[in-house]
């Protein structure tokens, strides 16, 4: 058998339904899981550019924890709203909607980074700006997923999604701080800004099958998603795991640049190093996870992932130089996919397609919200005690957590609330896939 018989032997199986690539089989999947990949590498470019350029507008480690988690406030102030959109109305013209705005919002930012007119509120106000678009965008593109591939390729689809995001972690922030070395800032906003034409070309051009959503009114539609995950006892632990773990893990999350800026005396480059490291440590996790949740449970997989969080925290803390920091974020990024990808994807598999938008938005709107009240609270703390106090609160807090959610709010097991999604992926009279 020849090289290329065995290369092509081993692509098969790798897409074979229930395997790791098999969504790749979709051509709508394939589309947008690409251009997505680009897009998700612009943001990660621009997210480089923002936290950077606020190191150097102030010294607070509170606002710089803030600008880090500006792209999270909005999906707990927003969200509910966004998954209720969602559900109303077109899910492509949602994402596209989203993605439009993104791109206006990010060339403004890198113009007036250009003119010298920003400002550490300014600064803010529009990283918001693209977090609301986030916020929207997010839980139509979820929802979305399952009209892109078939229902036994749904667990893997969301894996890969992770994979596109933390392949961008890997790519793009090593890259940002090297445009933001060598050109500017400003290069880094309009990165972003062109990055998103991909998506929107791709989603243009898509043809999903036809969804006739029950429109009622706003404020309704939010109740009545609230209401069904309020009684969904497997729903309702997810959403306390990822709570409880978002408000944790921030203290890595949010002060990150800190850490570089001011415990490693690094530079942008190091710092895009760091976020690589982390990017790398989630992309050598994400294919493989979903064969570990069959295997061992999700509650494992959770606490291990909640483990390695508190293990990266603590190294972070106690490293004094680049080469003693990278293993700590390897780690913190192979925790982060293995833990949200699980949460994720017991989420969907236990929500219904009438309201799927309405539940991943509360499910996002828990956890980001988590994320940024950590962000506010490991910031604070700090400017008040130091970053290494800070990080091992917010290690302490993990570990504590842990403890008690295993107790009380143990993961789902593999068919507690589980539903047929055979049954709701694809409306009836729905046209195939484009």
């Amino acid at each position: 058998m020849s090289d290329a018989d065995r290369e092509a032997g081993l692509r098969a199986r790798l897409m074979a339904p229930g395997e790791p690539l098999a969504p790749f089989r979709h051509p709508a999947f394939r589309a947008i899981w690409t251009a997505n990949l680009f897009s998700n590498i612009g943001s990660m470019i621009q997210s480089v550019g923002a936290a950077w350029l606020m190191t150097e507008l102030t010294r607070s480690h509170l606002l710089i924890a803030l600008v880090q988690a500006s792209a999270t406030i909005p999906i707990m102030l927003f969200g509910l709203f966004a998954g209720a959109i969602a559900d109303n109305y077109d899910r492509r013209l949602v994402m596209l909607a989203a993605q439009s705005g993104m791109l206006l919002v990010s060339a403004l930012l890198a113009v007036l980074t250009y003119a010298g007119a920003i400002g550490p509120l300014a600064l803010i106000a529009l990283t918001l700006a693209v977090g609301t678009g986030t916020a929207l965008n997010g839980p139509a593109w979820q929802a979305s997923v399952r009209a892109q591939v078939a229902p036994e390729d749904l667990p893997q689809a969301i894996s890969l999604g992770a994979l596109s995001f933390n392949l961008a972690r890997s790519v793009g922030p090593a890259l940002g701080g090297v445009l933001i070395s060598i050109w500017s800032v400003e290069l880094a906003f309009l990165i972003n800004a062109v990055s998103y034409l991909g998506m929107i070309v791709a989603l243009s051009r898509w043809k999903p099958p036809r969804f006739n959503p029950a429109r009622g009114p706003m404020l309704a539609s939010i109740a009545q998603g609230i209401a069904w995950c309020s009684r969904s006892p497997p729903v309702r632990k997810v959403l306390l795991r990822g709570a409880v773990i978002g408000f944790g893990v921030a203290g890595y999350q949010a002060l990150l640049p800190s850490i570089a800026r001011d415990r490693l005396h690094g530079t942008e480059i190091d710092y895009g190093l760091m976020l690589g490291a982390f990017g790398f440590g989630s992309v050598t996790v994400a294919l493989w996870v979903s064969k570990w949740r069959r295997r061992f449970g999700a509650e494992t997989v959770v606490t291990l992932a909640t483990l390695a969080f508190i293990a990266a925290q603590l190294g972070i803390s106690l490293a004094g130089n680049l080469a003693a920091a990278l293993p700590a974020t390897f780690i913190a990024g192979a925790g982060w996919v293995a833990a949200m990808t699980s949460l994720n994807v017991a989420m969907q598999l236990r929500s219904p397609e009438t309201i799927l938008g309405r539940c991943l938005s509360l499910y996002q709107a828990v956890t980001f919200g988590g994320m940024a009240l950590g962000a506010w609270m490991w910031g604070w703390l700090a400017d008040v005690r130091g970053l290494p106090f800070a990080l091992h609160a917010a290690a302490a807090w993990l570990a504590l957590s842990l403890i008690v959610m295993r107790r009380i709010a143990p993961m789902p097991t593999r068919d507690e609330g589980r539903l047929d999604q055979s049954a709701t992926t694809q409306p009836a009279a729905a046209a195939p896939p484009g």
